[in-house]
């Protein structure tokens, strides 16, 4: 599979699963998380419209037992009213007789002396109506209504919605939010769900005042001037507490819980929830991100882009909440991370393929070392483009061998090529260099790539001196084990700018160096031909050498080579013992 297909799948799988998962809510209760760490990084907002009265263990210890007689719910009614409360909001329920006549009706008077009191229920009947005060017909004459107080609970047992009503019967934060703005609240905007509730803060940050001190006439004057003032219990012992997004490991009171959700209606619901589209939207797009940087990058430098792309998508996350948009945080991140592992997953498995790929490719042409040079210089990847660099170019070619093969039987022939072959490409790796072609009975090298090095030049020499004096008198003696003639070589060096690169296709892909350093060098071993002298090395060569490398070189005259208008100076090596064996 090409990188280019392997990571457009790693991006569309990665894709679905973000998708699926927005779309199902699977990572609902990470989400929920999610939305905790946003109100925390927000830090508290100042309530300014509510307030909260809460009926502590303290307050209930002071006034003997719960329930608590109704005539102090009569005062702290009349004491708000006093105090200019916009709305009281009643978070106890009245549903039953007390038991105390006197009691019932003080209470009932008391609302009915604070016109638009708010009184909770969990309780409703079938057509609408509850038993609070005596259901419908009596709170209507004293100006209050009854309103159900149940909140739902989200993942994790957390409360975070407010909902517009239950059972038929306004929702309590709702209710109080209508008596509070003398306008009826559209339901646009709650959801089969409810509203999120935009929470000011951890508990107590809703301003809070206890039972008795509202009663003792010791709260601050205007401290309620204004505000919906939700009266309830706060008791540990009556269990109406809860976890919320705000209140960490610890929970909120619920007449707290409620003031946030009176709050959050009358300002208008500030915090909505991202539309499905835009979360589908941000999840193929972060999705995508690692992908298609890794088709112009390493995938290392595409993970790094990656964890750029998360932080950045946090902070829009962060930024769109402070600005009241809730975005799904958790399934767009997974695309990302998805997508992040698959494609460091799939760059692993198609570098060790590349790998493979270049040690088949280059393992027989180039040293071991120069292989693990290249893997290392090139991420692995055999995609080694066109180079320009100075090196050495070595031409080889075996003189009489296509007379031999017109008679000799074809089984002999290709032995005899491959002992030639493998001592001229050993020669050759021996000393670093690259064997680019087999040409027939014809080699090409070069020294200096595709990994430069300063000494190429050397190389090139050591290697046609070992080929001349050591390897081919070896090839001579395996032919004469055979009962075969020997056979003459030609050897040409040329030093200079070559171009190299990977040539072919897909399919098929060959190492190449061309130029006018190689075309002078398949000349020089042209020109063997028909001189006594094997190997014939350039003026360009000459020049890289060191000066005890030049100084066991000889000169050869000059040599017209086509192209050229100007004579080629040439050198040699010294003819060695039996050097009549090796001409060409």
């Amino acid at each position: 599979m090409s990188r280019r297909r392997a990571l457009a799948l790693v991006g569309a799988v990665a894709a679905l699963l973000a998708i699926g998962a927005q779309l199902t809510g699977a990572l609902g209760r990470v989400e929920a998380w999610t939305v905790d760490a946003r109100f925390s990084l927000r830090g508290a907002h100042p309530a300014r419209d509510v307030a909260v009265v809460s009926i502590g263990d303290a307050d209930i210890s002071a006034f003997g037992r719960w329930p608590m007689n109704r005539r102090l719910h009569a005062r702290a009614i009349d004491a708000l009213r006093r105090a200019g409360a916009r709305v009281v909001a009643y978070d106890v329920q009245f549903t039953e007789a007390s038991g105390d006549d006197g009691a019932d009706m003080a209470l009932y008077e008391a609302v009915a002396r604070t016109p638009g009191t708010v009184l909770a229920t969990t309780t409703v009947h079938p057509d609408g109506d509850t038993d609070v005060l005596g259901g419908r017909a009596n709170l209507r004459p004293a100006h209050a209504r009854a309103a159900n107080s149940l909140l739902p609970t989200d993942v994790g047992g957390e409360m975070r919605r407010v909902p517009y009503s239950v059972a038929g019967l306004t929702s309590f934060a709702v209710a109080a939010a209508e008596q509070a703005s003398g306008r009826r609240v559209s339901p646009d905007g709650f959801g089969s769900d409810g509203a999120l509730i935009a929470f000011h803060g951890p508990p107590r940050t809703v301003p809070t005042y206890s039972f008795r001190a509202l009663l003792a006439g010791h709260v601050p004057a205007g401290a309620l001037r204004g505000r919906v003032v939700v009266v309830g219990a706060s008791a540990p012992s009556l269990q109406d507490v809860h976890p919320v997004p705000t209140s960490g490991s610890g929970t909120m009171p619920g007449p707290e819980v409620q003031a946030n959700a009176i709050s959050t209606v009358l300002r208008g619901l500030p915090l909505r929830e991202a539309p499905w589209w835009l979360n589908v939207l941000a999840a193929l797009g972060l999705a995508g991100v690692v992908p298609l940087a890794a088709l112009r990058v390493r995938a290392r430098i595409a993970a790094a882009l990656g964890v750029a792309a998360l932080g950045g998508w946090l902070a829009s996350c962060q930024l769109a909440f402070d600005h009241g948009t809730v975005l799904g945080v958790v399934p767009a991140l997974a695309g990302l991370v998805i997508a992040s592992v698959g494609t460091v997953s799939a760059a692993a498995l198609l570098s060790a393929a590349d790998r493979r790929r270049t040690r088949t490719l280059f393992g027989r042409f180039v040293p071991e070392p120069v292989v693990a040079e290249l893997l290392e210089r090139q991420g692995g990847e055999a995609r080694l483009g066109g180079v320009r660099q100075d090196a050495t170019v070595l031409f080889c070619d075996l003189r009489g061998f296509t007379t031999f093969a017109e008679d000799a039987q074809p089984e002999l022939v290709i032995d005899v090529l491959n002992r030639y072959l493998a001592e001229v490409s050993d020669a050759v790796l021996a000393h670093g260099g690259t064997v680019v072609s087999y040409l027939g009975d014809g080699v090409m090298a070069v020294f200096g790539s595709p990994l430069a090095r300063p000494d190429h030049a050397r190389a090139g020499v050591a290697a046609a001196e070992e080929l001349l004096t050591a390897r081919l008198p070896r090839f001579h003696a395996w032919l004469a084990d055979r009962g075969l003639p020997p056979l003459a070589l030609g050897v040409g060096l040329n030093s200079g700018s070559v171009m190299s690169g990977l040539v072919g296709s897909e399919r098929r892909m060959e190492y190449a160096a061309v130029g006018d350093t190689t075309n002078v060098a398949a000349r020089l071993q042209a020109a063997t031909k028909g001189t006594p002298h094997p190997l014939f090395i350039s003026a360009t060569v000459h020049d890289r050498l060191d000066a005890f490398s030049r100084g066991r070189l000889v000169a050869a005259g000059t040599l017209e080579v086509t192209g050229r208008g100007a004579a080629v100076a040439v050198y040699t090596l010294p003819a060695p013992p039996g050097a009549s064996s090796l001409a060409a």
